[in-house]
Order: C-alpha cells, then sequence, then structure tokens
C-alpha cells in the first residue's frame, strides 16, 4: 500500500515509546527476522541514537546507532516498504554521518545480511568498505543462521 504525501518534505524525530507499535509494525513487515518491541525499548532505555524520519506524520524510515569512543555502529536502519527505492535510506545514511561526525566518530560500522544485496549496494555507494564477516551473526529461517557483512566507512 502506498501512500500519497501533500508534500515531499521529511524530516527527522526522535523516536519515542508512544511511535513504537508503529515501528515494531513496519519492522514486521520489512524483514523475515525482524528485532523485537524490546530490541527497540533496550535501545531508547540505552540512550542509543534513534531518529524516526516523517512526512505527513507517518513513518518513511528509521535508525538506531550506538556511540562509542571514538565510533558509531549502526544497528538498524529500516525503509518502509512502500517508501523503498525513493532514496529514503541515502537520506538517513547522510543524516547519521552528519550526526556521527558532531559526536567526533572518526568511524561508522555496520553489519549486514549476505543475502541482502540490495543493502550491500547502497552501502558501498555511500562509502562503506567491506571489512571482515561475522559467521552465523544472524537468525535465520528454520532455526539456521546467516553470515555477516561487517563494513565500516572513515568519516
Amino acid at each position: 500500500m502506498s501512500a500519497v504525501f501533500k508534500t515531499q518534505e521529511a524530516q527527522f524525530e526522535p523516536l519515542t515509546e508512544e511511535r513504537l507499535d508503529e515501528v515494531v509494525r513496519i519492522e514486521q513487515s520489512a524483514y523475515p527476522q525482524p528485532w523485537s518491541r524490546g530490541n527497540f525499548s533496550d535501545s531508547l532505555r540505552s540512550g542509543y541514537q534513534a531518529q524516526l524520519l516523517v512526512a505527513d506524520d507517518a513513518i518513511l524510515g528509521y535508525f538506531v546507532a550506538m556511540k562509542g569512543v571514538d565510533e558509531v555502529h549502526l544497528l538498524n536502519i529500516t525503509v518502509a516498504p512502500p517508501h523503498q527505492a525513493q532514496g529514503w535510506g541515502r537520506v538517513m545514511l547522510d543524516a547519521l554521518a552528519i550526526w556521527s561526525r558532531g559526536q567526533g566518530a572518526q568511524w561508522l560500522w555496520l553489519e549486514v545480511r549476505v543475502s541482502n544485496a540490495r543493502a550491500l549496494r547502497i552501502y558501498q555507494q555511500h562509502g562503506y568498505r567491506r571489512v571482515g564477516e561475522r559467521k552465523a551473526y544472524y537468525p535465520a529461517p528454520q532455526g539456521r543462521r546467516e553470515d555477516a557483512v561487517v563494513m565500516s566507512l572513515r568519516l
């Protein structure tokens, strides 16, 4: 289902507990192995950077990132399925890089499923480089595990 917006203006706002039900619905529609409500709640309680990208009060996407000493680790970035392939993922990656630089980070890190060719391509186009793999990192269907590609971006 696709939504038509009065404007193409989008803005960032902090992810709050009040919008978690919407975020969890998007997460479940976007992934076969989604984050749980508890994953999001724990991230908020831990003070992680959690932002929504919204237009006309509809959530286009969101990201959650954890700040370290001189780096930021992207934990989750999701574009709502009706809004995918419209450039919103790149907008969120740009916003994350700007915020990270403002925090004094020198590196951005992330993991992505080896099977997620679309995300791998977007990250590589954005300047991220493959630096390794984590074996059996992600849960997969039927109790199996999937490897992750580790990527980094020098800020």
